[in-house]
């Protein structure tokens, strides 16, 4: 729904209540993620909430629902992206950890972490997990790798970046940008070539001090 007025005042908007909650979510997990509060921090009236929701319940599906169009659907999306080898199509998928208008760790984190409190949450993310690896596996198979094979590849690289997630770990770019080509070598068994790092790295807008002597 668009943005509402009537003739009390201002009501806002569904993606405003939206992205209040968003951020409520990621900052302080799914309990503070309250119709209340969420109405302080727009400056609105509670009531004006149930212009475009119906209750919590809804706000919060629709939040998954976000979580699920973006970092599932992406990661897939970019798993089938066209590529001439395998190492290009792993540097596609190396764009989700990059671009968080591709995938957001912080949304990942934050659903994540409401899994654990919350059953039907947790099957959310499981299946999610299930897409995703299914997703890479297929990716693998496209460029010749048995479906064993495949499989493992796909989970060396989804765990592996699972993991960065769940431990928050902190890497500048250039850290983070340096250790990429190993990363490709030990997931596809291929050597990136310069002309698809050439690539991956002017999408993320990175130079490299020092090129690779061949």
């Amino acid at each position: 729904m668009d943005q509402t007025v009537n003739d009390t005042g201002w009501r806002g908007s569904q993606e405003g209540w939206l992205e209040a909650a968003y951020y409520s979510l990621l900052e302080s997990g799914v309990d503070s993620v309250k119709i209340l509060s969420l109405a302080k921090k727009l400056g609105l009236s509670r009531t004006s909430f149930y212009w475009f929701f119906r209750d919590r319940e809804e706000l919060l599906a629709v939040l998954v629902a976000r979580w699920r169009k973006k970092n599932t659907g992406n990661i897939v999306k970019q798993s089938q992206a066209y590529a001439e080898t395998l190492a290009e199509a792993m540097l596609n998928v190396f764009d989700c950890w990059l671009n968080k208008d591709l995938f957001d760790a912080k949304f990942e984190f934050a659903v994540r972490s409401w899994a654990l409190q919350s059953p039907e949450i947790l099957d959310e993310v499981q299946l999610a997990d299930q897409v995703r690896l299914e997703a890479l596996k297929q990716m693998n198979m496209r460029f010749g790798h048995s479906e064993m094979t495949a499989d493992v590849r796909a989970r060396t690289a989804y765990l592996v970046q699972i993991g960065y997630i769940s431990m928050q770990s902190d890497e500048d770019l250039a850290t983070r940008m340096k250790r990429i080509p190993e990363y490709i070598a030990v997931y596809t068994g291929e050597v990136p070539q310069q002309r698809e790092l050439d690539r991956f790295f002017s999408r993320h807008s990175y130079k490299p001090l020092h090129r690779p002597v061949k």
